[in-house]
């Protein structure tokens, strides 16, 4: 794996002169998740899933977008939102950067609800108007995963913030950065119009939980892992394959 935070441009120049190489970049966000998960939650999953995929994939690991679309949690002090025009931007500058440099493609490890259509509108431009393929990966695997492997239920169908499933993940990848001390439930009553109309969550929330986060372990947060990353990768050889990318023989 060749990771931004270590390698020269050097290292980089010599990879993608001698094979295929595809870039990783994680887009989280800065926001609330309850009192006993840290902001920066969405950031450390979707970068954890990238790492583990870079790794896999002898791949190119970008330093993770923080920042993403947060509107509809704005209201929580702590949430940091960029506006879907900014975050479209930064991935477009990204991928033209990463397309210059020489990468055979870009894969999007999405963390946040709020950036998937920021980042679809950024890798069709990328791919239209620069012949940059870019993959697009909001967690394959893991509502089919939670339904296995949860003790609680979700506050509504696919909707996992604060939670067992997003607390089980963080137990495995930061648990120095969980308060299981303080995690508590909360099933909010969702108003009939949400995902018809602009709905900021605190509205019909009180502590920015939405579920049961103490069934959480670090156990069931490395299995979410380790289904997503095999789920990922069948999508990234269908993706290599759509664009003739080679796959590198090597031992994982």
């Amino acid at each position: 794996m060749l990771d931004a935070a270590k390698c020269s441009w050097l290292d980089i120049r010599d990879a993608v002169a001698s094979r295929p190489v595809l870039a990783f970049l994680a887009v989280g966000a800065v926001e609330q998740h309850g009192a006993h998960l840290p902001l920066l939650t969405d950031t450390v999953m979707a970068n954890g899933v990238a790492r583990r995929l870079a790794e896999a994939e002898a791949g190119f690991l970008l330093p993770p977008l923080a920042f993403g679309e947060c509107w509809t949690t704005e209201s929580f002090p702590g949430t940091i939102s960029i506006s879907p025009q900014t975050l479209k931007a930064l991935v477009l500058d990204i991928g033209r950067s990463l397309k210059r440099t020489g990468v055979a493609g870009l894969v999007l490890v999405n963390g946040h609800f709020g950036n998937r259509e920021p980042i679809g509108l950024a890798a069709r431009a990328l791919f239209s108007e620069h012949g940059l393929p870019v993959l697009c990966l909001d967690y394959p695997g893991l509502v089919e995963t939670a339904e296995e492997i949860c003790d609680s239920k979700p506050a509504a169908p696919h909707f996992y913030h604060a939670d067992e499933v997003e607390t089980a993940f963080m137990l495995a990848l930061a648990p120095e950065t969980v308060r299981m001390e303080l995690a508590a439930p909360e099933y909010p009553v969702f108003p009939a119009t949400f995902g018809q109309e602009p709905i900021e969550l605190s509205s019909f929330n009180e502590s920015g939980v939405f579920g049961d986060p103490r069934p959480a372990t670090a156990e069931k947060g490395e299995i979410f892992l380790a289904r997503i990353t095999e789920q990922s990768r069948r999508a990234i050889a269908a993706f290599r394959k759509n664009h003739g990318i080679a796959e590198r023989e090597m031992t994982v």
